[in-house]
This record gives C-alpha cells, structure tokens and sequence, in this order.
C-alpha cells in the first residue's frame, strides 16, 4: 500500500475540508463522518480530517500505478482554491 499524509496549517480546516468534498461530490463517491471526508477517486483514497489548526489529509492506495506525486498536487491545488489562501503540505510517505 502506497500512503501520504500531510498537516496542512490553516483555520478555517473543516470550512476547507467541506467545501473541497462538495466540489468533488459529483464525481466521486465521498463518505462524511463528524470528523472527517472520504474521497473515493478511482485508484486511491483522500480522508480530510480537519482539526482546530490544521487539516490532515491522507492519501492512500493499494495500486501502484498510482502517482502519488500527482495526487498530492491535485489535492493542494484544490485545498487551496476552495480555502481562497496560500497553503502548505510537507507531506510524509509511509
């Protein structure tokens, strides 16, 4: 299993989190908890997990086409347009 994870500082996290899983709604099958989105693309899964100061988001697929690299940028790049501010990812591979 590939994974990545990543604590993005910002917060307005859930604000963030809820409108990037509704962005995505309609082209993906997402699962919504109290605590956290699921984001079911085809070969990987994003869980957003908003906190008080940061986002955590996890990346993880069992296939290994999968370009982690590109899936990491499109969620930035995403976050980042939905949250209308500069954000960061250092995100750590497992």
């Amino acid at each position: 299993m590939k994974k990545s994870t990543a604590h993005i500082q910002t917060q307005q996290a859930s604000r963030v989190a809820k409108r990037l899983a509704n962005h995505w709604k309609h082209k993906f099958n997402i699962d919504e908890t109290e605590s956290a989105f699921l984001i079911h693309f085809p070969s990987a899964e994003v869980n957003l997990a908003p906190e008080a100061e940061h986002l955590t988001v996890t990346i993880q697929s069992n296939d290994d086409a999968t370009d982690l690299n590109k899936l990491e940028n499109v969620v930035l790049d995403h976050l980042i347009r939905m949250g209308q501010e500069p954000l960061e990812a250092n995100w750590q591979r497992d």
